[in-house]
């Protein structure tokens, strides 16, 4: 029974990662036949002070436009723009 299923999850483990080289590859080759399409999403930037008794001060470092890549993964050093759309609030600690 214990071959039975490390067989199954062998399978599954190889059926998974042959899906993702599909689907990675498929991004990368329309990113590329899409002529590399970037867009900009405007994030707003934000610095957490720690004061005293374990409470934080919030001051706005202002919004910036980010450059991203319309594609499901992360191509050419660009973050995804569906990502920066998702957490467009982006805080920096000290």
């Amino acid at each position: 029974m214990a071959r039975w299923i490390l067989g199954w999850l062998q399978r599954i483990i190889i059926v998974l990662a042959v899906a993702f080289v599909a689907v990675y590859g498929g991004d990368i080759a329309v990113y590329k036949l899409r002529g590399s399409p970037q867009s900009k999403v405007t994030i707003s930037r934000y610095v957490t002070i720690p004061l005293k008794g374990n409470k934080q001060e919030f001051d706005s470092l202002g919004t910036i436009d980010a450059p991203c890549a319309a594609s499901l993964f992360s191509q050419s050093g660009l973050a995804t723009c569906w990502q920066l759309r998702r957490n467009a609030n982006q805080g920096i600690t000290p």
